[in-house]
């Protein structure tokens, strides 16, 4: 009988990845960084642990969206008290944080649970093209990544 092999957290190797998202369309950038994140494109991927690596995301200011979704993407959050519920756009919340309109978009495609969560850490989003993230040595790549690395 064949067994699945689980792999150790100490033989686990992160990599860093820049991915510069001028130009790139929302959903479609979400969805890669999400996969990479979850370790999805490694052999080694194994559903209850946490095998993927780091992503710096620069130029957040850049990303697209298709069609009227500028103008009528809405954005929600609520302080919790009553009529605390804020509305923002696509455009006016890519003006005010950019960064977060890629995290909301990868929030939602990661796991719902305490690893969501600890996946959801290894994502760092930068509004300009600088990052202080350069010690890691962090390769410039762009998504999807061939499973062959």
């Amino acid at each position: 009988m064949n067994k699945t092999v689980v792999p150790s957290v100490d033989a686990l190797q992160r990599d860093w990845y820049v991915v510069d998202a001028a130009g790139q369309t929302l959903g479609r950038l979400a969805s890669e960084i999400a996969k990479v994140l979850r370790g999805k494109h490694k052999p080694t991927f194994t559903p209850h642990m946490d095998v993927g690596d780091f992503i710096v995301v620069v130029n957040a200011e850049k990303v697209t969206v298709g069609g009227r979704k500028a103008h009528q993407k809405l954005y929600r959050r609520h302080s919790g008290r009553p009529g605390g519920m804020k509305v923002e756009t696509f455009s006016h919340l890519q003006a005010r944080l950019p960064e977060r309109i890629i995290e909301t978009a990868v929030r939602g495609m990661l796991p719902r649970n305490a690893l969501g969560r600890q996946l959801f850490r290894k994502l760092k989003v930068y509004r300009g093209a600088a990052h202080p993230h350069g010690a890691q040595r962090p390769t410039p790549t762009t998504l999807p990544l061939s499973t062959a690395s």
